[in-house]
């Protein structure tokens, strides 16, 4: 099965919530992984919040066509987890 994220929801400055298709759930932030041009835009937190959820790909996207892949998301918001347990 392909990993996807079903449905998002923001939590905060940079954070989210993330429903994936494999029954998973978790909250990453995602502050600290905006490094390089194409997420540059992403700094601001008025753009930030421009995210969406983009059906063909499977995973959040915004306006100037930066995305995460589900894989990374899902393994932050298990890392960031097991940081602040």
């Amino acid at each position: 099965m392909m990993l996807h994220v079903d449905n998002f929801e923001m939590s905060g400055n940079y954070k989210m919530n993330l429903w994936f298709n494999n029954g998973e759930t978790v909250e990453v932030d995602l502050k600290n992984e905006l490094e390089g041009e194409i997420f540059e835009p992403l700094k601001k937190p008025e753009y930030f919040k421009k995210a969406y959820l983009n059906k063909e790909t499977g995973t959040v996207e915004w306006p100037n066509g930066a995305d995460f892949a589900p894989e990374f998301l899902l393994e932050l918001g298990k890392k960031q987890t097991k940081r602040s347990a």
